[in-house]
């Protein structure tokens, strides 16, 4: 099981630095950033969906607005989105993601 998280944890880490806006107009959320992203793993691990969400099949769709609200943001059946764009998301616009509300 540590081995798994520790897997976890540095995808997670390369996906967020290979996602890193260079010279572009996203800009992390001030102070929020790190602790937003563990925050989105973390829910993705209880939710047993961290190995999909790795591969890119986690369909975001029920996460969202329409279903259980965990995502502030209406997504269509089929939100199929790459983990650097998520993480990306955490870093950039931490308000979409009722789990940051307390980092």
């Amino acid at each position: 099981m540590f081995k798994r998280i520790a897997v976890i944890a540095a995808v997670v880490a390369a996906a967020a630095l290979a996602v890193a806006p260079i010279g572009s107009a996203a800009q992390p959320a001030p102070g929020k950033g790190g602790r937003c992203i563990a925050a989105g793993v973390g829910t993705l691990v209880s939710l047993g969906l961290v190995d999909e969400a790795a591969r890119g099949e986690v369909d975001y769709a029920p996460l969202g607005l329409n279903g259980a609200g965990l995502i502030r943001v209406a997504l269509p059946t089929g939100s199929f989105l790459p983990l650097g764009t998520v993480i990306s998301l955490h870093r950039t616009n931490p308000e979409l993601f009722a789990w940051c509300d307390g980092v």
